[in-house]
């Protein structure tokens, strides 16, 4: 029978069948996805086949039957996400698969979201044809410092060519926008620990009741509260796949010459250079560089740029802090 993965519980899978039955199956050890090196085989959103193996066995006491579900096939992506793995540098792990939008929710303050995390997830989208949304919340709990960098931080990313969306989950500040915005839509919402997605989903979905948590007042960072990847069905149609905070966005598989299309900016900058090859670095008759002399481009996203390019480097792995 063929379904949809909904959950991903670690050691199983939840899959919503084409007849509307949730049933819980296992991947089988030697179960890959040809060409791809990956932590989870297998990912929330992913479109699979699944096969009744029933085993009969005996003792010397009884006769049983043990029922096995297991996934034996996976339909062709036509998207994800995906970063590399945080503790092997050689493998990468997929956040989720098949979606038509990422809700990136982030936070100026309690915890901050750095330039740097926002810009790593944006190239990995732009690389897997996956529009992003950036949603900044807990818009009613900032200072006057704190909303002009918000506000300098939108008008940035406007200007690339991002929409942006300024809410407040716990006071319902914008969440009916969004609603509309992922009515018939499969969303991921993603985002470090502590941001709001779990606020979030709650004020969407009355009633899933989505544990959340307060932040850590010794590090102003967030604290896990979803385990595990889910999908969960939206009231006006459609659906949201709700993953687990992400500390860090190591970019995985990219080559050095490839990472300039991923910056919008730097992409349409880059058509004056001299070269062809140009990687906007050091080379003589860069448009690139001369536009960053001239504050066409922003400083922290020529940085986050160059993080990038770092990551070819053998054992390197930047965090989003």
């Amino acid at each position: 029978m063929h379904g949809i993965v909904v959950k991903n519980t670690g050691s199983s899978y939840i899959v919503k069948t084409d007849d509307e039955e949730l049933v819980e199956c296992k991947v089988k050890g030697n179960f890959r996805i040809k060409g791809i090196r990956t932590t989870n085989p297998v990912a929330v959103g992913d479109g699979v086949i699944v096969r009744d193996d029933t085993k009969k066995f005996s003792s010397s006491h009884q006769k049983e039957e043990e029922s096995f579900l297991w996934i034996t096939a996976i339909d062709d992506r036509r998207n994800y996400i995906i970063r590399k793995a945080s503790n092997l540098s050689k493998q990468s792990h997929i956040l989720a698969a098949n979606i038509d939008q990422v809700l990136l929710v982030v936070t100026v303050a309690r915890p901050e979201t750095t330039t740097t995390f926002v810009d790593r997830f944006l190239a990995s989208a732009e690389a897997y044809c996956v529009p992003v949304i950036l949603i900044f919340n807990k818009i009613d709990d900032l200072s006057e410092e704190e909303h002009e960098q918000m506000d300098y931080l939108q008008l940035l990313y406007e200007h690339i060519g991002y929409e942006v969306r300024k809410i407040s989950a716990t006071e319902g500040i914008g969440v009916s926008e969004l609603a509309e915005l992922m009515s018939g839509k499969v969303t991921l919402l993603a985002g470090h620990s502590g941001v709001g997605k779990s606020t979030l989903i709650n004020s969407l979905i009355p009633g899933v009741n989505v544990r959340t948590a307060d932040i850590s007042e010794a590090h102003g960072t967030g604290m896990h509260t979803t385990t595990f990847s889910e999908l969960f069905e939206l009231p006006n149609g459609g659906s949201v796949i709700d993953i687990p905070g992400i500390k860090g966005f190591g970019t995985f598989d990219m080559e050095p010459e490839e990472i300039p299309h991923y910056f919008r900016e730097i992409f349409e900058i880059g058509k004056e250079c001299r070269f062809s090859n140009c990687l906007h670095t050091h080379e003589p008759g860069c448009a690139v560089l001369e536009a960053l002399e001239q504050h066409k481009i922003a400083p922290s996203r020529y940085t986050s740029y160059l993080s990038m390019l770092e990551d070819k480097e053998e054992g390197k792995y930047r965090s989003g802090y």
